[in-house]
This record gives C-alpha cells, sequence and structure tokens, in this order.
C-alpha cells in the first residue's frame, strides 16, 4: 500500500466534531452539567440568525468560516442562571428576561470560550492558526431569520442540535470553505496546559526563588547600593 493510501485526512466533518466536542466541553464545565449532542448531522445551504438569541463569530487563518449557534430563551436562561450560580452569584441577582444585556453578554462570553477552546485545538491537532473576531449577538423576539454572509469560495454549512441538562435545544451551525488537512508526517499534537496546575507550579516557585530569581536579587541589591 503506498504511503499516500495510509495518510490521514481531517475533513468538514471532522472540523465539526471538534467544535462539537468544544460546544459541549465548555458549556459542560461551566453549568456543572452534561451538554450533549445529536449524532445526526444536517447538510444546510446557508446559516441563519434565529429567534431567541442568535450568536455568531467569524474566523480566518489557515481556514475561513463562521459559527452560529441559536439558543432558545429556555435553554439560553439555564445556561446564563447555571453559569452564574456556579460562579457564585445569588438567584436574586440574576436577569429575570433573556432579552436582558446581561443574557446577552454571558451568551457572548460563552461563546468566546468555545470558539477559544476549539482555534485551540486546530491548532495542536492540525498545525495550523485561525483567529476570530469578537462574537456578536442579537436578541430576536419575532420569527426573523437573518443570513449571515461571508465570503467563502466552496462553502459547505452544516446543522447541529444540541440538548442541555434540562433537555432544552439550541443549534449549532457551521460554513466553512471546503477544506481537507492530509497529515504527510508523523507528529504529537502539543499537550493541553492545566490552568490549576500552571498556578499551583507558580505559588511554589514564588516560594522557593531559582538561581535566576536569586540572581535578579542580588542585581537588585548591588542598584541600591548604588543609589540606583
Amino acid at each position: 500500500m503506498s504511503t499516500q493510501d495510509d495518510n490521514v485526512v481531517f475533513g468538514t466533518e471532522d472540523l465539526l466534531r471538534s467544535l462539537c466536542d468544544s460546544v459541549s466541553k465548555v458549556l459542560t464545565v461551566a453549568t456543572h452539567s452534561e451538554i450533549r449532542y445529536s449524532g445526526m448531522v444536517q447538510r444546510i445551504t446557508k446559516t441563519c440568525l434565529k429567534p431567541d438569541i442568535g450568536c455568531f463569530v467569524l474566523f480566518d487563518g489557515g481556514f475561513s468560516g463562521l459559527v452560529v449557534i441559536n439558543f432558545s430563551s429556555q435553554a439560553a436562561m439555564e445556561l446564563y442562571e447555571k453559569y452564574l450560580l456556579n460562579m457564585g452569584m445569588s438567584k436574586s441577582d440574576l436577569a429575570s428576561s433573556y432579552t436582558s444585556d446581561e443574557v446577552s453578554n454571558v451568551m457572548g462570553e460563552l461563546m468566546n470560550q468555545i470558539v477559544g477552546d476549539f482555534t485551540g485545538k486546530v491548532g495542536r491537532e492540525l498545525q495550523t492558526h485561525i483567529t476570530q473576531n469578537q462574537p456578536k449577538m442579537l436578541v430576536l423576539n419575532k420569527q426573523v431569520i437573518l443570513s449571515v454572509d461571508t465570503n467563502l469560495d466552496n462553502p459547505e454549512a452544516r446543522r447541529v442540535t444540541f440538548y442541555t441538562g434540562q433537555n432544552n435545544i439550541f443549534y449549532l451551525e457551521l460554513a466553512v470553505d471546503r477544506t481537507e488537512f492530509i497529515k504527510l508526517n508523523d507528529f504529537e499534537a502539543g499537550e493541553v496546559l492545566d490552568p490549576d496546575e500552571l498556578l499551583a507550579q507558580n505559588r511554589y516557585t514564588e516560594g522557593n526563588p531559582g538561581p535566576a530569581a536569586s540572581a535578579d536579587s542580588e542585581q537588585d541589591e548591588l542598584l541600591k547600593s548604588l543609589g540606583m
């Protein structure tokens, strides 16, 4: 069998699966409840913002695309409330309506974390780089569908259904240029850094300064003795 036959190909569905895993991972951690997605995916012709809250993010770089998440009011409020309650806020301090700016801001923050997790995986696993813009949110309280245009030469679009811990539904839509990543050489994907472990290491370093820290301290003392 030729080397070309052994090459691993990473296409649109693989990108979509990676993005769906990021959505599920980030929202599960944020809400402390299971966020799952359907095993079936829809092939669609265009992406749309729909009621009740539509969020979208554009990305560019190694490949271009658009991510849209359409939240129902029930799904948005569930995610919003669980996220802030887990952050230590009291129930009385939370907004009571999905049309509140605070709800949109939280949805935007979560969207930013989702795409950030996705772009990180793209860098590690595909050895390419994409950048994202700031998430945009639109609260729609009427049955209005807005199409989001992107400059894609050969676009492919997909829609996936997600379920919250309380079985409220929201939809993820992805539009990307048709592309394939073909693995030419073996490599190991970079490790994901654990923020808690980094903080622990930093605390240890602060309590036990190494040679470099000692040298800096000696230099500071010398400067002080010179009146500098």
